[in-house]
């Protein structure tokens, strides 16, 4: 297939889905460097092999897996052109997002309360690996909530129609790949050890 034929439309369309692989391919070059420095720096002699991870962290990757199901409500909803629906699924996904969030911070403060620091006389080379990888892909996470809040402000308008809806598909597809990263990075930093 050329990807110089079609109308502008067409062109468009696969330019802005060729950006978010892009996008996506470099955030997980990061994301591969951080658990690669990980994995390397478990030799270490001061490195932590009974930690255990916070009971938050685990109770939000249930609720990040719900928001990707509630996003493919969403977009075959839009497919169907039951607009009404696809609004309460965005919705729904945008709260989920910020369950996460917030469920994230309480993991945050559990290891806080269990005296484990990201740096500083009590922290450990673990630790600050653990606050680092998930502060990290929380900001990404607040970046697919600005996205899912332009997708939202888009269908509330009226944007999206079953024949023209590349913005909800783009969001999901960023929002999907936020989720599985969290899934391997929870499976990674509780199987690493």
């Amino acid at each position: 297939m050329d990807l110089t034929q079609g109308t502008d439309k067409e062109k468009n369309e696969r330019a802005k889905k060729m950006m978010l692989w892009f996008g996506i391919a470099s955030l997980l070059m990061g994301f591969a460097g951080w658990t690669s420095a990980y994995i390397v720096s478990s030799s270490r002699e001061d490195w932590l092999t009974d930690l255990q991870l916070p009971y938050y962290f685990y109770i939000s990757t249930a609720v990040i897996l719900v928001s990707s199901v509630s996003y493919i409500l969403a977009k075959n909803a839009i497919r169907h052109n039951r607009k009404k629906e696809c609004t309460t699924w965005l919705f729904v996904t945008l709260a989920l997002g910020a369950a996460f969030i917030f469920l994230q911070f309480r993991g945050f403060n559990e290891m806080l309360s269990y005296g484990y620091y990201f740096t500083g006389p009590t922290s450990s080379i673990k630790m600050s690996y653990v606050f680092l990888i998930a502060a990290v892909h929380i900001a990404h996470v607040l970046a697919g909530i600005i996205s899912l809040t332009v997708v939202l402000f888009n269908q509330v308008n009226g944007k999206y129609t079953s024949e023209s809806y590349l913005g909800i598909s783009l969001g999901a597809t960023f929002w999907h790949f936020l989720d599985l990263l969290w899934v391997y990075l929870v499976l990674f930093m509780t199987l690493v050890k």
